[in-house]
């Protein structure tokens, strides 16, 4: 095992590769099409801060919990229960699995731009093409843990650099009345609230900042313990920082009507209408670099949350089972053949990045939320804190602040997603039923009937919703 473990520069770069993904390439037009400068500047406030008291928490967690891996899901089952917990793995596992679809929708609507076989990203050539990578990726993993986060940490460095060009291109090319023109909101664009601008983007926000806790996910590879809040932080902070600048700097370029008419990737339209053609070139091969990067992290992580689950009795045994390079081979295989489903589904929807995107944030969002509201169980029981109890204040309000953030962001998100997520967890509740037959132990307790009550009447209705065409996809 001494072999496998990752030291801060990797945990890190786990944390990095799994944030900068497809969002951040999308994030110009996304932005500019729902608020100005103004209403931008006031949802990073929000998000930022929110996710940051997120990263505290992990990071928190990380040095008290030590003895707790794969964090997301091992949190939400030592404060709340096995079922509690099994959602959790659940909603983190299926999200990341679709959030995996998004990726190489993003991939072959990037390539549409130069080879119009590929669409935007759901033609059966692009489906096609999408497959042959999914299974690549799946081999390559097999072959060793170790091997694919070398990989990851190579791609990571490569593809900061476009995303640096793209921001040191713009910096230069700042217009100050082009950005007191789109302040409060632009030339030729409808006249929304404040309070609408920010509501329109803070899910997108959920979606770019996923990742925060890939060195939380993959703990048990840490040299040190130290090391998984530290990577944490680091990576927050500097993401954070790209992201705030990709989304600020076009408005001080090109007018906001502009932007919010540019087609995905949106960076790359924007560097195109700066330098010319080789800026959408330069920053198309960044965002497939990236993408392939984020969709490696990601099926590590969905993968070793699916395993740990099994390891922990909450998942079907099955998925507890390591291949000879110490590799969870099949919860891997489990999830592709799920992220392969998804992936044929897309045909069949008219904006399938959109949806991928906003379903993969909701389905986190529940996870997240039972994280925060762990490190708020320790903080007010004072568990954990025999040792450096001074921190205690502190750590209560970094999981409070977490904790009403989450719980905002899954509100803000609207009905739709939640009936959609619930259309996921409750049949998804089978695997718990079989995990806990196969050990003989009783299935439900107390809250865990009014949480599947909810699931159910919530996954009833989203059928229903979607059939009457009440919701649509």
């Amino acid at each position: 095992m001494s072999s496998q473990k990752l030291s801060l520069p990797a945990l890190t770069a786990m944390v990095v590769g799994s944030m900068v993904g497809a969002g951040i390439f999308s994030l110009p037009r996304t932005f500019g099409a729902a608020s100005g400068p103004v209403g931008v500047l006031i949802t990073w406030v929000i998000a930022g801060g929110g996710m940051y008291m997120l990263a505290r928490v992990f990071q928190a967690l990380a040095e008290r919990k030590p003895d707790l891996d794969a964090g997301v899901f091992a949190y939400a089952k030592a404060g709340f229960g096995d079922y509690p917990g099994f959602l959790s793995a659940f909603g983190y596992w299926i999200g990341s699995c679709i959030g995996n679809v998004s990726y190489w929708v993003l991939i072959k609507a990037t390539l549409g731009a130069f080879f119009p076989v590929f669409g935007d990203g759901n033609t059966v050539t692009a489906i096609i093409v999408a497959s042959i990578g999914i299974w690549l990726f799946h081999f390559m993993i097999l072959r060793g843990v170790k091997n694919a986060a070398l990989v990851n940490t190579i791609v990571t460095v490569a593809k900061i650099v476009p995303i640096l060009v793209f921001i040191v291109v713009l910096a230069f090319s700042i217009r100050a009345g082009m950005f007191r023109e789109n302040f409060w909101g632009g030339v030729g664009m409808p006249q929304t609230s404040l309070f609408e601008q920010v509501r329109a983007t803070m899910l997108v926000t959920v979606f770019v900042f996923l990742g925060i806790e890939g060195a939380s996910v993959y703990s048990r590879y840490a040299k040190k313990r130290s090391d998984v809040g530290a990577a944490t932080i680091i990576g927050f902070i500097g993401v954070t920082a790209l992201m705030v600048l990709v989304t600020m700097l076009p408005f001080a370029v090109l007018p906001r009507a502009e932007i919010a008419d540019m087609r995905q990737p949106s960076m790359a339209a924007l560097l195109e209408a700066v330098v010319g053609p080789w800026g959408a070139v330069f920053v198309s091969v960044g965002l497939v670099v990236s993408v392939l990067g984020a969709y490696l992290a990601w099926s590590l992580i969905a993968a070793e949350v699916l395993f740990v689950a099994a390891k922990n009795q909450d998942m079907p045994k099955v998925f507890a089972t390591e291949n000879k390079n110490q590799v969870p081979a099949a919860a891997l295989w489990m999830t592709n053949a799920v992220v392969q489903l998804f992936v044929i589904s897309t045909y069949w929807s008219s904006d399938a990045f959109a949806l991928m995107l906003s379903l993969t944030s909701a389905m986190s969002l529940i996870p997240y939320m039972l994280v925060a509201a762990y490190g708020l169980k320790l903080a007010r029981g004072r568990l954990t804190y025999e040792t450096r109890p001074q921190e205690r204040n502190r750590d209560l309000i970094f999981a409070g602040i977490a904790t009403l953030y989450t719980i905002f962001m899954i509100l803000a998100g609207g009905l739709k997603f939640l009936l959609l997520s619930a259309v996921l967890y409750a049949p998804g509740t089978l695997l718990y039923l079989w995990a806990r037959r196969e050990r003989g132990r009783r299935v439900f307790r107390g809250l865990d009937w009014a949480l599947l009550a909810i699931a159910v009447i919530g996954a009833v209705y989203g059928l229903y919703a979607l059939a009457s065409g009440r919701i649509t996809l």
